[in-house]
């Protein structure tokens, strides 16, 4: 993976917490890195490529009105005044290669200095085993704080752990061995040998999670469950709980006491117009 400077300008070293995207169902965390750049009104500082990621290319995202500013796969931003640096990933890793590009990013992330990552995710609704109906978040974890996954900041937050994460169970085992450098045998392409147990690790927040806690990075999952449709709502839940696990005050948003979020300008058509309502 090359890092490609913009303006001749490197990565800043106090951004030490690096958010992310793990492509998912619905797009949630790209979705979500969308409003956060746009809200924070972050600078983009690079571009990343890597051969796992497929190439596109598309006009300004962020506005307020399009420039004419090409869109790429990867880009890095940073928000100085938040101490954060956010990847927005547009086009998805070629089949096969999701663990060669998390392992990738990983070094990219210990190699510039970066101490923590957070990485979006949505999960599929269909998968959820038990709904608590006595709460109406749908915010779950996965920290590499602790061997079990849990992390006491995100249970402080009223935050589900992931049902779904055994470090013993057989695939979060593999995904652990091929992060520290081990040749893997396991074969789970053949879906008729895969049971539910491993829907969880299979998903490339898992790639990302195991690869970049394998570098001794502090990693914390932010994950909802999720359909595909209108995820535009999903995407407020996850940046709102990113925001709130990093304990950004919302007078840095602006002066209301709530945070301002700012829609970025690719929004306005990423479902289309209105139907014509003179049809009902």
């Amino acid at each position: 993976m090359e890092f490609v400077v913009a303006d001749g300008q490197p990565p800043h070293r106090d951004c030490s917490t690096l958010v992310l995207p793990a492509l998912s169902i619905g797009n949630v965390g790209q979705l979500s890195i969308d409003l956060m750049i746009a809200s924070m009104k972050a600078e983009r500082i690079g571009y990343l490529d890597d051969p796992s990621v497929l190439p596109c290319v598309g006009n300004d995202a962020y506005g307020p009105v399009a420039v004419g500013d090409l869109a790429l796969p990867l880009e890095v931003y940073e928000s100085v005044d938040h101490g954060l640096s956010l990847i927005q990933q547009r086009s998805p890793v070629v089949k096969g290669m999701m663990f060669e590009y998390a392992k990738n990013l990983a070094d990219f992330a210990a190699s510039s200095g970066k101490k923590h990552l957070i990485v979006f995710s949505g999960l599929d609704s269909g998968r959820r085993k038990r709904i608590d109906e006595s709460s109406d978040t749908q915010v779950y974890y996965l920290s590499s704080s602790n061997v079990d996954g849990t992390e006491g900041r995100c249970e402080k937050l009223g935050w589900k752990m992931l049902q779904g994460y055994d470090p013993n169970q057989r695939r979060w085992k593999y995904l652990e061995s091929l992060a520290e450098g081990n040749t893997g045998q396991e074969n789970f392409d053949d879906e008729l040998t895969l049971t539910d147990d491993d829907y969880y690790p299979g998903l490339p927040f898992a790639a990302l999670f195991s690869s970049c806690k394998a570098k001794g990075l502090t990693v914390t999952c932010i994950l909802c469950y999720c359909s595909e449709g209108d995820n535009i709502p999903d995407s407020f839940k996850l940046a709102e709980a990113a925001y709130k696990y990093l304990g950004l005050c919302p007078t840095k948003f602006g002066d209301n006491k709530d945070i301002e979020w700012c829609i970025p300008l690719s929004w306005k058509t990423v479902y289309g117009p209105p139907p014509d309502m003179s049809m009902f």
